[in-house]
């Protein structure tokens, strides 16, 4: 005899579906596959996350309501083509500064798609949260730059510098177009408005003054003392620079000149870490703490 097995999931767009509130059986309307979300005027923008509407980036937006700019090259691509938007549909534009509107598509031709704000567009202020990620991963090959890039912009970093070590002494320009565009992608899919700086490489020599002045630097570095012990007797602080070494670590002499510039050692546990596993284990670990701090003051 079988036995019925009821997903969670199911269970909840079940009772969802036939709640009285609804008004009707939902079983009873086709499902719309292109769903938006609320007016604007019903979201919280503090959380950049939030939000129904296809979002695309423009360099420009719409200076009042009822502006219209036109969108061109990959973004309209994807609006067309990907995702078969058509004149009517509501979207939004962003400008990787914190610029956001929404309004609609106006007109579609082979070249671009028009875009008129239905609002006023909304400047929104950056999270206080600022870590700045100085990695060394020009020699990553396999997508493997491109996933710590990825996952550096989904998890807020504020800029990503590749750092040039005796070990890892440079990095390819080509592929800098593509680690923006990588960038730009990620931001789009978490909804992140101020876009993630890709910062050009830099020495050793460049990254210690910027250690000596920042209130909070770390660089991970095996059998140091575990990084929640070192932040147990910390104040934390919403700002700071963290430095992950290339394939093959930091030299002696590196690694001294880091610590004595001001950079506090902390270890990610007892397993060798690739680089970057051990530059998103290390971020997550400092975004999270300096957002709790973040969560209680307000």
């Amino acid at each position: 005899m079988q036995t019925l097995v009821w997903r969670p999931h199911l269970v909840k767009l079940l009772k969802l579906s036939l709640s009285p509130s609804s008004g009707q059986n939902a079983f009873a309307v086709p499902l719309r596959l292109r769903a938006f979300s609320s007016s604007s005027s019903d979201r919280d923008y503090s959380n950049q996350s939030r939000g129904g509407l296809p979002r695309f980036y423009s360099d420009t937006l719409p200076s009042s309501k009822g502006g219209v700019v036109r969108v061109q090259g990959d973004e309209f691509w994807h609006m067309t083509k990907v995702l078969r938007l058509n004149i009517n549909d509501r979207v939004e534009l962003f400008n990787g500064k914190g610029g956001l509107v929404e309004g609609c598509i106006q007109n579609i031709d082979r070249t671009g798609v028009d875009f008129v704000a239905i609002e006023e567009a909304k400047l929104i202020s950056p999270f206080a949260t600022q870590w700045h990620v100085f990695a060394a991963f020009g020699t990553l090959k396999g997508g493997r730059a491109d996933w710590l890039v990825e996952k550096c912009t989904e998890l807020g970093a504020s800029s990503v510098t590749p750092l040039l070590t005796e070990h890892s002494p440079s990095i390819s320009e080509n592929r800098f177009d593509r680690l923006e565009r990588v960038i730009l992608a990620a931001s789009k899919q978490c909804q992140r408005l101020h876009e993630m700086m890709l910062n050009p490489p830099m020495k050793i020599g460049g990254l210690l003054p910027l250690v000596g002045q920042s209130k909070l630097s770390f660089v991970a570095v095996a059998e140091a003392t575990p990084i929640f012990s070192a932040l147990s007797s910390l104040k934390k602080e919403s700002t700071g620079i963290m430095i992950i070494g290339p394939e093959g670590d930091f030299s002696e002499a590196e690694l001294k000149i880091i610590v004595e510039a001001g950079a506090t050692a902390v270890g990610l546990g007892p397993h060798r870490l690739r680089v970057e596993t051990a530059t998103i284990a290390f971020l997550s670990t400092l975004m999270l703490w300096s957002n709790t701090e973040e969560t209680s003051n307000n």
